[in-house]
């Protein structure tokens, strides 16, 4: 009986057939998901959370990222910093389990060595006379945080091309003040399913007319991909009818001020991943609820309009989607080569109250849906790359242009590494 050789990383990622998806191995083998962890969420900048996580001074969010662990503070001096999540004597956790705390200082609670929220150490008892406690401050994490989104890079050298899209999202976000915010609500799911299968999941909408019954409501049907062909003359009008409406769009938004353009930052050269642009909501064009009107009376920041539609932004493990009322702000973390975590968060004007000015489930049922809608078919999807007898299709070119774009830079990201 012949035994068939396995193919390496690299020689798997060489068989993908131009414009068509990865093989199946790439979503179910254990080695690929460490090459893949090590190389996009240890050395790229990721989001990790955001400001309204640590609204306070002494607050502390604690995430991990496969065997990392980092803590997330807001200082004394209102400024967000993160550290590895490791005392400097002989490497305890600080912070015991992930989530949120408030703390006076970071107290290690195994020899309970202290330490500021800048990060110095203060207390390490019987170290005795020739100790300096200034080699022992904790490890800091990159950061930079762009309106809300924290990102932080564990790399000790981070891409430098993240300026790039703070340059892009910063005057985007600017007008929605996202961090006069706070969080309405947290949601978490654990996707059966390869992480890159999730972000593939999201990063097109050929399938959402058919099983995103509460995110179609308020998208219009032709941003989920166009194709001409063997359409008739209604169709194409209703083509021409949205342009023109999506020109008047920017053209009003623009007189006021608000950016509007298409910015992709998508091939294989970049490493900060990304793309915006500002989409026109369905029906009242306020908000991605049920009636298409604000979800919150509150609007953020100092918008006074409520027809802004949807600034979108995308990165290789995170999306947003941020309109006059709220926004929805989403990024994952890898757990096994078959499972990930999606985590969620809805945010609202700091000063907003529940029952007053908005309404939960009004603010949280598109999303919600969406998210557990998406995991479903992020399993069948995987399960079915997992199939002996799978053969990777085509993408289309008119709907999943982004899905392309996306494995020629997940390809030329691992090749140079030497994978």
């Amino acid at each position: 009986m012949s035994v068939i050789p396995i193919k390496t990383h690299r020689e798997l990622i060489d068989s993908r057939k131009p414009g068509c998806g990865l093989p199946g191995e790439l979503f179910g083998r254990q080695d690929v998901f460490e090459n893949d962890f090590d190389v996009f969420f240890n050395k790229l900048w990721i989001l990790v959370g955001v400001t309204a996580d640590v609204p306070e001074p002494g607050d502390v969010s604690t995430v991990d990222i496969g065997k990392s662990s980092i803590m997330i503070v807001r200082d004394d001096d209102e400024n967000i910093r993160a550290y590895r999540n490791l005392c400097r004597h002989r490497g305890s956790r600080i912070m015991k389990q992930p989530g949120k705390a408030t703390v006076g200082r970071l107290v290690c609670p195994y020899h309970q060595w202290t330490y500021d929220l800048d990060g110095s150490l203060l207390h390490a008892s019987h170290m005795g006379k020739d100790f300096d406690p200034s080699c022992r401050s904790l490890i800091p994490v990159h950061t930079k945080v762009v309106g809300t989104h924290i990102f932080v890079c564990l790399a000790d050298e981070p891409p430098a091309d993240i300026a790039k899209l703070e340059e892009v999202m910063a005057p985007r976000f600017a007008p929605y003040e996202l961090q006069r915010t706070k969080i309405a609500y947290e949601f978490e799911v654990v996707e059966n399913g390869n992480w890159k299968l999730v972000m593939e999941n999201n990063r097109e909408c050929y399938h959402c007319e058919g099983t995103h019954p509460e995110l179609t409501n308020s998208f219009l049907p032709e941003d989920f991909g166009f194709c001409p062909d063997g359409l008739g003359e209604e169709a194409l009008a209703a083509y021409d009818t949205y342009v023109a409406r999506n020109a008047a769009n920017k053209d009003n938004w623009e007189k006021d001020g608000y950016i509007c353009s298409v910015f992709e930052s998508l091939d294989e050269s970049v490493y900060t991943n990304f793309r915006t642009q500002r989409l026109v909501i369905a029906g009242a064009n306020e908000s991605q609820t049920m009636s298409t009107k604000v979800a919150s009376t509150k609007l953020l920041g100092t918008i006074t309009r409520r027809d802004l539609g949807d600034v979108h932004m995308w990165g290789h493990n995170a999306w947003t989607h941020v309109m006059s009322d709220h926004a929805v702000i989403a990024f994952i973390l890898p757990i096994a080569p078959d499972k990930t975590l999606v985590r969620t968060k809805w945010l609202v004007h700091e000063d907003a109250v529940e029952g007053v000015d908005y309404d939960l489930k009004t603010l949280t049922e598109v999303w919600v849906a969406t998210t557990q809608q998406d995991a479903e078919l992020v399993q069948n999807t995987h399960s079915g790359t997992q199939d002996p007898g799978y053969i990777p299709g085509p993408f289309s070119q008119y709907t999943e242009a982004a899905l392309d774009q996306f494995t020629r830079w997940y390809s030329a990201r691992l090749k140079e590494q030497g994978i």
